[in-house]
């Protein structure tokens, strides 16, 4: 039998393993900091079986942070792009990236230098107190949320994406046109101008869904993905999106297949990988609701019930703060 057929989760470990063995030295521009990468790679999470075969595919060989996937994914799905949502549930994994925007516009372009004079702590708990301030500085216009439901166009109407693929396979179930994208090139990199660009990065950028023999299947291309720190919030996040777009469309869950462009680990989560590696996997948890829902803007995360997650231990890494606009000044 072949590490495959045991668990699901091999596919992931293989994965940490061959870019341990084989990833490519490179350095991010903008923080100095130094990953290891390898490009063009798959998964595929068999999201129909039952544990202990299959199950969802929360990682266990360590604990990855549920709440957030959860609350996270809610965010994005509700078409929300103000961080306070997140803040109010005590999720903050989105700090750091409004945080930066705040110091650079009224500190100084050299914040890294210039953070003492308002610390994280203070700004995310203005965030929390202070609605006009968090209205003003948690904003991060045009990330996940605001392109799925409300992408910009050039005039006022917006586009709901994610509720145009739900349409269009109730209505064509053999639709081969359910993409939800949330790459815009008007607003990325050096592509936009200054006063449009995101200072953020769009990491997991396109997914498409596809109904085949009764069972819905959602592929994700990922561009750039920090296979130790944010990979497993991307497979538990996106697998439970695709039982949720299941369930609304009347199907059952088929695959998450998890189709990657550059996938890395960063040097400061080497040693933490080596200690993963060590780990058996345990049977993957069950996901079940506790409340029915028939439309995407129904659901609310304490529907979502996690049963039977027993992971090893949790293993932390400090988040690299990389991508989005580049400016020269910063590196």
């Amino acid at each position: 039998m072949t590490r495959m057929m045991k668990h699901q989760e091999y596919q992931y470990l293989d994965l940490l393993q061959e870019v341990l063995d084989q990833g490519v030295r490179k350095v991010d521009r903008g923080t100095n900091v130094v990953l290891y990468s390898l490009f063009g790679r798959q998964t595929r999470y068999d999201l129909s079986q039952s544990p202990p075969a299959g199950g969802f595919p929360l990682l266990t060989t360590k604990k990855v942070y549920w709440k957030g996937v959860l609350h996270e994914l809610y965010w994005f799905m509700s078409g929300q792009s103000n961080i306070k949502y997140l803040v109010d549930n005590n999720v903050h994994i989105w700090d750091d990236y409004p945080y930066k925007i705040f110091l650079k516009k009224n500190f100084s372009s050299k914040f890294k230098v210039q953070s003492s004079k308002f610390s994280k702590e203070e700004f995310i708990d203005k965030i929390r107190s202070d609605s006009k301030f968090a209205k003003r500085w948690g904003n991060l216009p045009r990330i996940y949320g605001e392109m799925w439901r409300r992408w910009p166009t050039r005039t006022t109407h917006t586009i709901d994406q994610l509720r145009f693929v739900i349409r269009e396979l109730k209505e064509d179930p053999d639709a081969k046109n359910l993409i939800v994208t949330s790459w815009n090139p008007e607003y990325l990199y050096t592509m936009a101008t200054y006063k449009d660009a995101s200072r953020f990065p769009i990491c997991h950028n396109m997914f498409q869904i596809s109904q085949r023999d009764g069972k819905l299947s959602l592929q994700l291309y990922q561009r750039s993905a920090d296979l130790f720190l944010g990979v497993p919030f991307n497979i538990a996040s996106y697998s439970l999106l695709t039982i949720i777009l299941a369930k609304v469309t009347g199907y059952k869950p088929g695959e998450f297949i998890h189709t990657f462009g550059d996938v890395h680990i960063y040097e400061n989560h080497i040693e933490q990988v080596k200690e993963q590696l060590k780990r058996a996997p345990k049977p993957f948890p069950k996901v079940s609701f506790t409340q029915d829902f028939k439309d995407i803007d129904d659901f609310r995360p304490e529907y979502v019930q996690l049963e039977n997650y027993d992971p090893h231990p949790m293993l932390k890494g400090d988040l690299t703060v990389a991508g989005g606009f580049y400016e020269k000044n910063e590196s």
